[in-house]
């Protein structure tokens, strides 16, 4: 076979499984929406189960669910029939995938399940097999031609399944206006989980932060910032932000160091201001747009308002540390 050839296949291959994805559409129906009805009200865990091929599905799709923050995790059904089945409850919600429906590994974990009340929702091709005759929702997929050329390796139908529970996480997902900011929550290592830092995350609070009292005088206010080690001090007046004050302005004003008792009269008037639950990304593109080194990060409840309670800071070597891009 020449090397050509090998393109052509893969493109032959590639296009049979695109056609057949394109029958999702066949199984969102009346059970599709009994299955997102019960995944989102069931007071337990969602319980993925299925054997050979479909394990891996399960596995994935468990993983997936678990990460929008849907308590998932798989189930072999072998070892379910030797002690396993304990970790199953009556508040949870079997999901078992079988494409014949018929799988023997399959018939004590539905028994089980029937027996003690817990809630199938059973995927396959077959209607008259064990697993939906046993599943309270069915959800029926089409015949599914493989990519392969003998039509009998699982390749269709596992992409096939594998775009069905996807779909169920997502849809759910939209239900539960699940966003950015909770996806992190369950995302906090790697690339991903640092793309979805808030500002919130990044910043410094508490007794880490400079800040002083407008009464005090320039010495005071050198000395917090040479504590912090920021580079600058904010300055509060009844707990209220009142303005900035950078090392900077300090060196400008040092002749006066002694003189000045209202800071006020000096600092930035209006120093830049960001909500907490901005994107770390965003706060960065802000600095780097202003030319500044530091940000003040209040609620979002305060950001549209002209009296702002400082709940953070946000310097700029912070988010270079935390891979902030």
């Amino acid at each position: 076979m020449k090397n050509k050839n090998y393109i052509s296949l893969a493109k032959k291959s590639a296009k049979i499984q695109i056609n057949e994805l394109k029958k999702i559409n066949k199984v969102f129906n009346n059970s599709f929406i009994q299955a997102i009805d019960l995944i989102s009200n069931t007071k337990g865990k969602i319980i993925f189960a299925g054997v050979g091929k479909n394990s891996f599905i399960c596995k994935k799709s468990a993983a997936t669910f678990s990460s929008v923050g849907i308590p998932s995790f798989f189930i072999d059904p072998t070892g379910a029939s030797h002690g396993d089945m304990g970790q199953i409850e009556k508040k949870d919600v079997l999901v078992v995938i079988s494409n014949s429906g018929n799988t023997p590994e399959l018939s004590n974990i539905i028994r089980f399940a029937n027996r003690f009340r817990v809630k199938i929702i059973g995927i396959s091709s077959n209607s008259k097999s064990m697993l939906s005759k046993g599943s309270d929702i069915r959800i029926l997929t089409p015949k599914i031609r493989e990519s392969d050329p003998n039509n009998i390796v699982p390749t269709s139908s596992t992409s096939f399944v594998m775009l069905l529970c996807d779909c169920l996480a997502t849809t759910i997902m939209a239900k539960r206006k699940f966003t950015k900011e909770k996806f992190y929550l369950y995302h906090k290592g790697g690339v991903l989980g640092e793309n979805l830092k808030l500002a919130k995350d990044i910043m410094v609070t508490g007794n880490r932060m400079p800040t002083i009292n407008v009464k005090k005088n320039l010495k005071e206010a050198l000395k917090v910032i040479n504590q912090k080690k920021l580079g600058i001090v904010v300055i509060l007046k009844n707990k209220f932000i009142k303005g900035l004050l950078t090392d900077g302005d300090l060196r400008r004003e040092i002749k006066n160091i002694n003189n000045y008792r209202d800071l006020s009269k000096f600092a930035s008037k209006e120093p830049f201001v960001v909500n907490e639950n901005m994107p770390a990304s965003k706060a960065l593109a802000f600095m780097s747009e202003k030319k500044i080194t530091s940000l003040l990060v209040v609620s979002d409840k305060d950001f549209s308002k002209k009296n702002k309670i400082l709940r953070g800071i946000i310097h700029i070597h912070f988010l270079l540390q935390d891979g902030v891009k």
